[in-house]
């Protein structure tokens, strides 16, 4: 299905930690990898990775450059074609201005987690795409902080699977999140 174009963010921070203290999630080189790849598979234009940490900004952009300049574009080309969406921005609220800017239009931020039964279906998200630009945000470490939620932007249904246990990865609950929202 395509649909108003389309972006993702991953925020690093604020997120909740085992604890359910707010930290600063590590950026790791398999997320930037995997959801980036998912997200230009899937029609994505951007993908906002969210850090206020500068070591983290540098450790991104050094990995985007590898693969996106001289050998790394050479040795892999489809990975470059990925990587090249990843834009490194200090904020959610960032993310949004820039995708908003990028679009010259306002955009609908839908917020991810697995802990949130209350959200709407990927049926009614892929209906809310066929008429607005979407920012689709996913949180790192053990989920994004509360006060994101207040904000009143839309709430995604989690990915369920069989049973109980809702532990996925959040490259693994992107690419599954990004197949459901092409399904007719």
């Amino acid at each position: 299905m395509s649909g108003q174009p389309l972006a993702v963010a991953l925020v690093h921070a604020p997120v909740l930690d085992r604890r359910g203290d707010r930290v600063v999630s590590a950026v790791t080189n398999l997320d930037l990898h995997d959801i980036a790849r998912s997200a230009r598979t899937y029609g994505a234009r951007r993908f906002y990775v969210v850090t206020p940490a500068r070591e983290q900004v540098a450790l991104v952009e050094r990995i985007a450059r590898h693969w996106c300049q001289g050998h790394g574009a050479a040795y892999h080309a489809d990975r470059a074609e990925a990587l090249r969406l990843i834009e490194t921005v200090s904020s959610l609220e960032a993310a949004v201005t820039a995708w908003e800017e990028e679009l010259g239009r306002p955009v609908r931020p839908i917020l991810t987690g697995a802990a949130r039964p209350d959200g709407i279906s990927f049926a009614a998200c892929r209906q809310l795409r066929a008429e607005h630009p979407l920012l689709l945000i996913f949180g790192t470490g053990w989920g994004l902080a509360p006060e994101i939620f207040e904000r009143g932007w839309t709430v995604l249904e989690p990915v369920r699977g069989v049973a109980d246990y809702n532990h996925l990865s959040v490259r693994a609950a992107a690419a599954i999140i990004l197949d459901r929202l092409h399904l007719s």
